[in-house]
């Protein structure tokens, strides 16, 4: 179990700070053009996506995800005080991934994050991208589970442009994306909402795979 948990805090830390730091860089490269700063954003994040769930996969199941880890347990592939667990490995992997990502850029370590995401249409975004994240999960893994890296960082990678949220789709980010006022921040009194979507997304997704993937949910 201390590699399982231990391959989720350095996951979620590095993933984090792919998210915040290409972030920052893009910001800075972008010349105020948020569509430049955003595809950048987008491709950093997909290809280290990719990199992590490939690397760690075998280790930990790469979920990176409390959203996942919650689909996972009730089909029956962990016990609740294992996915307790790896949640905190996950928030704290990606609270440390948003400071380290603060420091290389020297900006200050602690900060609060001011920008605005809310209203109902991200709302129904961040249940959208949630929803579809975990479909691709449950699908790959029945079908072509050596396609879960590759499935994975192709659809966050898609996400991020055609849902209105920008595709956080997993409350640990949102947590630690919180942390930083920076381009992928988002407002502290922003975050309730967005992991409600999150998790009614993953909720209706275990449901619709049950039904989608029945071999795949025998032991839900």
């Amino acid at each position: 179990m201390k590699h399982r948990l231990a391959g989720e805090a350095l996951g979620s830390f590095l993933l984090l700070a792919t998210v915040i730091g290409s972030g920052i860089m893009a910001d800075q490269l972008a010349g105020g053009n948020v569509a430049v700063a955003l595809l950048g954003n987008t491709l950093a994040t997909g290809a280290m996506l990719y990199v992590l769930i490939t690397m760690l996969g075998p280790v930990c199941g790469a979920q990176f995800n409390p959203a996942v880890t919650l689909v996972m347990r009730l089909r029956g592939e962990c016990s609740w005080k294992a996915a307790g667990l790896m949640v905190a490995a996950q928030l704290g992997g990606g609270i440390l991934g948003v400071w380290i990502a603060h420091a290389m850029f020297d900006l200050p370590i602690l900060q609060a994050s001011q920008h605005v995401r809310t209203g109902p249409g991200q709302w129904l975004g961040e249940f959208v991208a949630t929803f579809g994240l975990l479909l691709t999960i449950v699908g790959t893994l029945r079908h072509r589970p050596e396609a879960v890296p590759a499935s994975v960082a192709l659809y966050i990678t898609a996400a991020y442009w055609f849902t209105s949220s920008t595709s956080f789709a997993n409350p640990a980010i949102t947590v630690a994306r919180a942390l930083s006022d920076s381009f992928a921040g988002i407002a502290l009194a922003d975050v309730p909402a967005f992991i409600v979507a999150q998790f009614a997304g993953a909720l209706a997704a275990h449901g619709v795979a049950k039904w989608l993937f029945p071999a795949a949910a025998a032991a839900a």
